[in-house]
Protein backbone atom coordinates (compact mmCIF):
# COMPACT_ATOMS: atom_id res chain seq x y z
CA UNK A 1 0.00 0.00 0.00
CA UNK A 2 1.35 3.42 -0.98
CA UNK A 3 2.26 5.65 1.96
CA UNK A 4 1.09 9.27 1.82
CA UNK A 5 3.84 11.60 3.04
CA UNK A 6 1.63 14.25 4.60
CA UNK A 7 3.17 17.23 6.36
CA UNK A 8 0.61 17.48 9.16
CA UNK A 9 1.86 14.58 11.35
CA UNK A 10 5.35 16.10 11.33
CA UNK A 11 3.98 19.56 12.12
CA UNK A 12 1.93 18.16 15.00
CA UNK A 13 5.06 16.53 16.43
CA UNK A 14 7.47 19.42 16.00
CA UNK A 15 5.39 22.55 16.42
CA UNK A 16 5.39 22.26 20.25
CA UNK A 17 9.21 22.17 20.14
CA UNK A 18 9.34 25.44 18.22
CA UNK A 19 6.78 26.98 20.56
CA UNK A 20 8.94 26.01 23.53
CA UNK A 21 12.08 27.40 21.87
CA UNK A 22 10.30 30.68 21.14
CA UNK A 23 9.02 30.86 24.73
CA UNK A 24 12.57 30.35 26.07
CA UNK A 25 13.82 33.24 23.93
CA UNK A 26 11.02 35.46 25.21
CA UNK A 27 12.08 34.70 28.78
CA UNK A 28 15.41 36.27 27.83
CA UNK A 29 13.63 39.34 26.50
CA UNK A 30 14.08 38.32 22.84
CA UNK A 31 11.01 38.09 20.61
CA UNK A 32 11.83 36.45 17.26
CA UNK A 33 10.60 38.70 14.48
CA UNK A 34 10.08 37.99 10.78
CA UNK A 35 9.78 40.87 8.31
CA UNK A 36 8.41 40.17 4.83
CA UNK A 37 9.08 42.74 2.11
CA UNK A 38 6.41 42.76 -0.60
CA UNK A 39 6.53 45.00 -3.66
CA UNK A 40 3.00 45.58 -4.94
CA UNK A 41 -0.06 43.46 -4.12
CA UNK A 42 0.26 40.21 -6.08
CA UNK A 43 -2.68 38.03 -4.88
CA UNK A 44 -0.64 34.80 -4.91
CA UNK A 45 2.13 36.49 -2.90
CA UNK A 46 -0.38 37.77 -0.36
CA UNK A 47 -1.72 34.22 0.04
CA UNK A 48 1.77 32.82 0.66
CA UNK A 49 2.50 35.64 3.12
CA UNK A 50 -0.72 34.87 5.01
CA UNK A 51 0.51 31.32 5.60
CA UNK A 52 3.79 32.66 6.97
CA UNK A 53 1.97 35.07 9.27
CA UNK A 54 -0.21 32.25 10.62
CA UNK A 55 2.80 30.03 11.33
CA UNK A 56 4.55 32.88 13.15
CA UNK A 57 1.45 33.36 15.28
CA UNK A 58 1.29 29.64 16.10
CA UNK A 59 4.89 29.61 17.27
CA UNK A 60 4.68 32.91 19.13
CA UNK A 61 6.97 34.97 16.90
CA UNK A 62 6.32 38.53 15.73
CA UNK A 63 5.43 39.15 12.08
CA UNK A 64 5.69 42.34 10.03
CA UNK A 65 4.68 42.98 6.41
CA UNK A 66 6.41 45.85 4.62
CA UNK A 67 4.27 46.44 1.54
CA UNK A 68 6.01 48.77 -0.90
CA UNK A 69 4.85 50.81 -3.88
CA UNK A 70 5.39 48.83 -7.09
CA UNK A 71 7.05 51.93 -8.61
CA UNK A 72 9.66 52.15 -5.86
CA UNK A 73 13.11 53.20 -7.07
CA UNK A 74 16.30 51.17 -6.73
CA UNK A 75 17.70 53.56 -4.14
CA UNK A 76 14.53 53.65 -2.03
CA UNK A 77 14.43 49.85 -2.03
CA UNK A 78 18.10 49.62 -1.05
CA UNK A 79 17.58 52.13 1.78
CA UNK A 80 14.66 50.11 3.18
CA UNK A 81 16.66 46.86 3.03
CA UNK A 82 19.63 48.56 4.71
CA UNK A 83 17.38 49.73 7.56
CA UNK A 84 15.94 46.22 8.01
CA UNK A 85 19.41 44.68 8.01
CA UNK A 86 20.59 47.04 10.75
CA UNK A 87 17.46 46.73 12.92
CA UNK A 88 18.38 44.43 15.81
CA UNK A 89 14.72 43.76 16.62
CA UNK A 90 14.29 42.04 13.24
CA UNK A 91 15.83 38.56 13.23
CA UNK A 92 14.65 37.27 9.86
CA UNK A 93 13.75 38.90 6.57
CA UNK A 94 12.54 37.67 3.20
CA UNK A 95 11.89 39.50 -0.05
CA UNK A 96 8.69 38.00 -1.42
CA UNK A 97 8.99 37.16 -5.10
CA UNK A 98 8.13 38.27 -7.69
CA UNK A 99 9.13 41.92 -7.44
CA UNK A 100 8.35 44.72 -9.89
CA UNK A 101 10.18 44.59 -13.24
CA UNK A 102 12.34 47.61 -12.44
CA UNK A 103 13.82 45.79 -9.39
CA UNK A 104 14.58 42.49 -11.12
CA UNK A 105 18.05 43.66 -12.16
CA UNK A 106 19.07 43.89 -8.49
CA UNK A 107 20.87 40.99 -6.83
CA UNK A 108 17.94 40.37 -4.50
CA UNK A 109 19.46 37.16 -3.08
CA UNK A 110 22.33 39.22 -1.66
CA UNK A 111 20.30 42.13 -0.25
CA UNK A 112 19.25 40.44 3.00
CA UNK A 113 21.94 40.19 5.69
CA UNK A 114 23.10 36.53 5.59
CA UNK A 115 22.41 36.27 9.34
CA UNK A 116 18.77 37.27 8.71
CA UNK A 117 18.41 35.36 5.45
CA UNK A 118 15.73 32.88 6.57
CA UNK A 119 15.00 31.95 2.94
CA UNK A 120 18.57 30.63 2.73
CA UNK A 121 19.23 32.30 -0.63
CA UNK A 122 22.23 34.52 0.22
CA UNK A 123 25.43 33.39 -1.55
CA UNK A 124 27.14 33.01 1.83
CA UNK A 125 24.47 30.55 2.99
CA UNK A 126 24.28 28.60 -0.26
CA UNK A 127 28.08 28.36 -0.29
CA UNK A 128 27.91 26.48 3.02
CA UNK A 129 25.79 23.81 1.34
CA UNK A 130 28.02 23.49 -1.71
CA UNK A 131 31.11 23.29 0.50
CA UNK A 132 29.53 20.68 2.77
CA UNK A 133 29.51 22.95 5.81
CA UNK A 134 25.90 22.29 6.86
CA UNK A 135 25.32 22.26 10.62
CA UNK A 136 22.63 23.10 13.17
CA UNK A 137 23.20 26.84 12.80
CA UNK A 138 22.93 26.81 9.00
CA UNK A 139 20.15 28.69 7.20
CA UNK A 140 19.14 26.23 4.49
CA UNK A 141 16.70 26.97 1.62
CA UNK A 142 13.29 26.19 3.04
CA UNK A 143 11.82 23.76 0.52
CA UNK A 144 14.86 21.43 0.39
CA UNK A 145 15.15 21.67 4.17
CA UNK A 146 11.48 20.72 4.55
CA UNK A 147 11.88 17.77 2.19
CA UNK A 148 14.84 16.43 4.15
CA UNK A 149 12.78 16.77 7.35
CA UNK A 150 9.91 14.88 5.71
CA UNK A 151 12.19 12.03 4.60
CA UNK A 152 13.65 11.82 8.11
CA UNK A 153 10.24 11.88 9.80
CA UNK A 154 8.93 9.01 7.67
CA UNK A 155 12.20 7.09 8.13
CA UNK A 156 12.94 6.95 4.41
CA UNK A 157 16.61 5.98 3.94
CA UNK A 158 18.77 8.24 1.78
CA UNK A 159 22.24 6.78 2.36
CA UNK A 160 23.35 4.75 -0.64
CA UNK A 161 20.14 5.44 -2.59
CA UNK A 162 19.81 6.79 -6.14
CA UNK A 163 17.96 10.10 -6.11
CA UNK A 164 16.73 11.87 -9.25
CA UNK A 165 16.05 15.59 -8.79
CA UNK A 166 14.10 17.26 -11.61
CA UNK A 167 14.66 21.01 -11.57
CA UNK A 168 17.82 23.14 -11.43
CA UNK A 169 16.74 26.34 -9.69
CA UNK A 170 18.81 27.96 -6.96
CA UNK A 171 15.72 27.81 -4.73
CA UNK A 172 14.95 24.07 -4.90
CA UNK A 173 16.70 21.91 -7.50
CA UNK A 174 20.37 22.70 -6.91
CA UNK A 175 20.32 22.85 -3.07
CA UNK A 176 18.09 19.76 -2.99
CA UNK A 177 20.65 17.84 -5.03
CA UNK A 178 23.46 18.93 -2.72
CA UNK A 179 21.59 18.07 0.49
CA UNK A 180 20.77 14.59 -0.81
CA UNK A 181 24.40 14.20 -1.84
CA UNK A 182 25.59 15.25 1.62
CA UNK A 183 23.19 12.68 3.11
CA UNK A 184 24.90 9.93 1.11
CA UNK A 185 22.71 9.58 -1.97
CA UNK A 186 23.94 9.24 -5.53
CA UNK A 187 22.19 12.15 -7.23
CA UNK A 188 21.18 12.71 -10.85
CA UNK A 189 20.05 16.29 -11.48
CA UNK A 190 17.65 16.64 -14.43
CA UNK A 191 15.23 19.21 -15.77
CA UNK A 192 12.11 19.38 -17.92
CA UNK A 193 14.12 19.10 -21.16
CA UNK A 194 16.22 16.09 -20.13
CA UNK A 195 15.79 13.49 -22.88
CA UNK A 196 14.44 10.06 -21.92
CA UNK A 197 13.58 11.27 -18.42
CA UNK A 198 11.68 8.05 -17.75
CA UNK A 199 14.86 5.98 -18.14
CA UNK A 200 16.30 7.83 -15.16
CA UNK A 201 13.18 8.00 -12.97
CA UNK A 202 12.51 4.27 -13.44
CA UNK A 203 15.97 3.61 -11.95
CA UNK A 204 15.49 5.95 -8.98
CA UNK A 205 14.86 5.13 -5.33
CA UNK A 206 13.83 8.75 -4.70
CA UNK A 207 12.40 11.22 -7.21
CA UNK A 208 12.04 14.91 -6.38
CA UNK A 209 10.20 16.92 -9.04
CA UNK A 210 10.34 20.72 -8.82
CA UNK A 211 9.42 22.01 -12.26
CA UNK A 212 5.86 23.34 -11.98
CA UNK A 213 4.58 21.49 -15.05
CA UNK A 214 1.28 19.60 -14.77
CA UNK A 215 1.54 15.86 -15.52
CA UNK A 216 5.28 16.03 -16.15
CA UNK A 217 5.49 12.54 -14.62
CA UNK A 218 2.97 9.76 -15.22
CA UNK A 219 2.79 5.98 -14.95
CA UNK A 220 5.37 5.54 -17.74
CA UNK A 221 8.04 7.13 -15.52
CA UNK A 222 7.94 4.52 -12.72
CA UNK A 223 8.63 0.83 -12.24
CA UNK A 224 6.44 -0.78 -9.57
CA UNK A 225 9.29 -3.15 -8.68
CA UNK A 226 11.54 -0.22 -7.76
CA UNK A 227 9.29 1.00 -4.91
CA UNK A 228 10.26 4.60 -5.57
CA UNK A 229 9.59 7.44 -3.12
CA UNK A 230 8.14 10.48 -4.92
CA UNK A 231 8.40 14.05 -3.63
CA UNK A 232 6.21 16.41 -5.66
CA UNK A 233 7.25 20.04 -5.21
CA UNK A 234 5.35 21.42 -8.19
CA UNK A 235 2.15 23.32 -7.61
CA UNK A 236 -0.12 24.53 -10.41
CA UNK A 237 -3.82 24.97 -11.08
CA UNK A 238 -5.40 22.62 -13.61
CA UNK A 239 -8.20 23.81 -15.95
CA UNK A 240 -10.75 22.97 -13.22
CA UNK A 241 -8.97 25.28 -10.76
CA UNK A 242 -7.70 22.39 -8.64
CA UNK A 243 -4.18 22.53 -7.16
CA UNK A 244 -2.00 19.80 -8.64
CA UNK A 245 1.69 18.97 -8.76
CA UNK A 246 4.16 17.79 -11.40
CA UNK A 247 3.06 14.19 -10.87
CA UNK A 248 -0.15 12.62 -12.14
CA UNK A 249 -1.12 11.44 -8.67
CA UNK A 250 -3.86 8.99 -9.67
CA UNK A 251 -1.68 7.27 -12.26
CA UNK A 252 1.55 7.20 -10.26
CA UNK A 253 0.51 6.51 -6.66
CA UNK A 254 -0.29 2.79 -7.25
CA UNK A 255 3.22 2.28 -8.66
CA UNK A 256 5.35 3.80 -5.89
CA UNK A 257 6.01 3.08 -2.23
CA UNK A 258 5.40 6.62 -0.98
CA UNK A 259 4.32 9.98 -2.40
CA UNK A 260 3.62 13.51 -1.18
CA UNK A 261 0.11 14.82 -1.81
CA UNK A 262 -0.52 18.20 -3.44
CA UNK A 263 -1.60 20.14 -1.51
CA UNK A 264 -0.65 19.03 2.00
CA UNK A 265 2.84 17.68 1.35
CA UNK A 266 5.83 19.87 0.57
CA UNK A 267 4.03 23.23 0.78
CA UNK A 268 3.40 23.27 4.55
CA UNK A 269 6.93 21.97 5.13
CA UNK A 270 8.36 24.98 3.29
CA UNK A 271 6.55 27.41 5.60
CA UNK A 272 7.46 25.37 8.68
CA UNK A 273 11.13 25.33 7.67
CA UNK A 274 11.04 29.10 7.27
CA UNK A 275 10.01 29.45 10.92
CA UNK A 276 12.68 26.93 11.94
CA UNK A 277 15.19 29.14 10.15
CA UNK A 278 13.79 32.22 11.92
CA UNK A 279 14.41 30.67 15.33
CA UNK A 280 17.86 29.48 14.25
CA UNK A 281 18.69 33.00 13.01
CA UNK A 282 17.46 34.47 16.30
CA UNK A 283 19.62 32.05 18.30
CA UNK A 284 22.62 32.80 16.11
CA UNK A 285 22.20 36.55 16.59
CA UNK A 286 21.70 36.09 20.32
CA UNK A 287 25.05 34.31 20.39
Amino acid sequence: MTKLLRAQPLLDARLPLLQAECADLKKLGIVPKLTVVLVGDNPASLSYISNKRKMCEKVGADFELRQLDPKISHQEFKDIMSAINSDKKIHGCIIQLPVSPQLQSLRLEAMVNPEKDVDGFHPQNTADIYLGRVHQKSLIPCTPKGIMSLLHHYEIPVLGKHAVVIGRSQIVGKPMSMLLNLAGATVTNCHSLTPDLGVLTRQADIVVSAVGKINLLDNTHFDIKRKTVVIDVGISKNPDGKLVGDVNFEAVSPLVSAITPVPGGVGPMTVFSLIENLLTATQNQKG
